[in-house]
């Protein structure tokens, strides 16, 4: 299917929200090769949570396009001990940034979102249309609800405003600049984290959350970010748009992986007594492949890739 070309980010100066986080960053070193001059703002800068100095920096700046990559992000563990955080910093920052946009005439915005904001359980693959269908996993709930306000406010002001703002459903990301804090990663960079441990103190077993038949999607940081680059050039929709794979593995084949990267011979000690999360989530992404975009990394190349940026910016030397 050969996609038109929509929006130009030749001379336009496009902020990134969110850039020194593993995702923003990946969009801002990607950016790297458009013609465009990149935005960016730190939070001893602006605190995207205060809709005062969002206005303020918006209107000083005057970005044409904007990602809204920033938010509150966290594995099983934070979301279920700072739920308050979860759901007001996320909500806080994507309406201060969206309605900001709107007011200082932003070009195109696109909101990422996360793959938990479908039903636990719903139909697998998960298609775009299966939002707001069910119940939603109870570990991530707070993220998931101020996720799909995010939806439905980009559709709002979209519908009443006419502004082109677009929405993208990336599945589990990892990658550069990854968060490896054991108290609130996700499960891939927490995995590198103690194996590369288990592995320099020569310990018999690594342990692992739950009890590894949950199914997940893996996408590497650097492609999630093509793929947000190539949706603000090529899509002007109102309906969101999934961002992944199409390909699954169980946790314990992600941790064996894991442990074959990092050259970890110990054995996989699962702990069933912590929580699994949601028993699959695998996103249907044919909408996304129907406009001419696929995945190139794959997953053992891609933590070998992360892998490595570990050993180099989270280890001692």
């Amino acid at each position: 299917m050969t996609v038109p070309h929509v929006y130009s980010l030749s001379g336009k100066r496009v902020w990134v929200a969110g850039h020194r986080g593993m995702v923003g960053s990946a969009i801002v070193d990607r950016l790297r090769s458009e013609d465009c001059e990149i935005l960016t703002a730190g939070r001893d800068e602006v605190d995207l949570r205060r809709q005062a100095e969002v206005e303020a920096w918006m209107a000083k700046t005057r970005p044409h396009a904007v990602f809204v990559a920033a938010a509150r992000v966290g594995g099983i563990m934070a979301n279920n001990t700072r739920p308050a955080e979860f759901i007001y910093d996320n909500l806080a920052i994507e309406a201060n940034i969206v309605d900001a946009s709107w007011r200082n005439g932003v070009e195109k915005l696109l909101f990422l979102g996360s793959s938990c904001i479908y039903p636990r359980l719903a139909p697998q693959p998960m298609t775009e249309d299966v939002l707001l269908t069910g119940p939603l996993e109870p570990t991530n709930q707070w993220y998931a609800v101020a996720k799909i306000a995010g939806i439905k406010l980009c559709q709002a002001y979209r519908r009443q405003y006419g502004c082109d703002f677009i929405l993208a459903m990336p599945t589990n990301l990892y990658g550069y600049r990854d968060n490896y804090d054991l108290t609130s990663s996700h499960v891939a960079p927490a995995m590198i984290a103690k194996v590369h441990a288990a592995k320099l103190a020569g310990a018999p077993s690594v342990e692992v959350w739950g009890s590894g038949a949950p199914k997940r999607e893996f996408l590497f940081a650097a492609d999630a970010a093509d793929a947000m680059v190539f949706l603000m050039r090529h899509y002007s929709g109102e309906e969101h748009v999934n961002v992944g794979t199409g390909t699954e593995v169980t946790i314990r084949e992600l941790a064996e992986t894991v442990c074959r990267v990092i050259g970890y011979q110990g054995r996989l000690a699962f702990d069933s007594s912590k929580p699994d999360g949601a028993p699959r989530k695998l996103l249907d992404v044919g909408r996304l492949a129907d406009m001419g975009w696929v995945a190139q990394t794959g997953l053992e190349e891609g933590l070998r890739l992360a892998y490595d940026w570990y050993l180099a910016h989270e280890t001692p030397r």
